[in-house]
């Protein structure tokens, strides 16, 4: 894995294997922000923007999101092992003072602050069909912005409920990936 453009591109990212983890492939991130970066339905700008990856895993995501101007990133990944090598990789690029992490279950996040998001970025285990509560969550608590995009990365054929909470905009297959891309309602 690779940061694809930006200050670090052409850097590598650390990874470990593992059957609770999905690595971002470097082909659909990079298809994901060619939407984004060229996609006039898509309000969004990634500079300075402060961005949300939950189920953040190595942040492959949330890392390109740095190296392309994003102004924060606040990474949500539960598991102690895959949180280490994110902040190896924070530390091996020198971002760390532009990155967040929370060690945590992204149900058991506390949406209560002030801070703003204008894009958030769901990863979640392909079988996990939850993480359409805490979408709901997200949108409850108002966190973002007037213009914002929300990305979520599922397998191709998984038939989510979306319609009631987000507004989607665009829907792309790439492979075994289906990229949702929306705002909420």
């Amino acid at each position: 894995m690779r940061i694809i453009s930006g200050k670090l591109k052409g850097h590598s990212i650390n990874f470990i294997k593992s059957l609770k983890t999905r690595p971002l492939k470097d082909s659909v991130k990079e298809n994901i922000f060619n939407m984004m970066d060229h996609n006039k339905d898509l309000d969004v700008e990634i500079k300075l923007a402060n961005v949300l990856d939950l189920y953040s895993g190595f942040g492959s995501f949330g890392l390109e999101c740095i190296s392309r101007g994003a102004k924060r990133v606040t990474f949500v990944e539960e598991d102690h092992n895959v949180i280490k090598t994110l902040k190896s990789n924070l530390s091996k690029l020198s971002i760390k003072s532009e990155a967040k992490i929370i060690q945590s279950k992204v149900e058991e996040l506390n949406f209560n602050n002030k801070e703003k998001y204008q894009i958030f970025f769901l990863d979640p285990p392909y079988k996990d069909a939850s993480f359409l509560k805490n979408l709901n969550k997200i949108k409850d608590f108002k966190i973002f912005d007037k213009y914002h995009l929300v990305v979520i990365h599922r397998e191709k054929d998984s038939n989510d409920l979306l319609q009631n909470l987000i507004h989607i905009k665009k829907e792309k297959i790439y492979g075994r990936s289906k990229i949702i891309f929306g705002e909420f309602k």
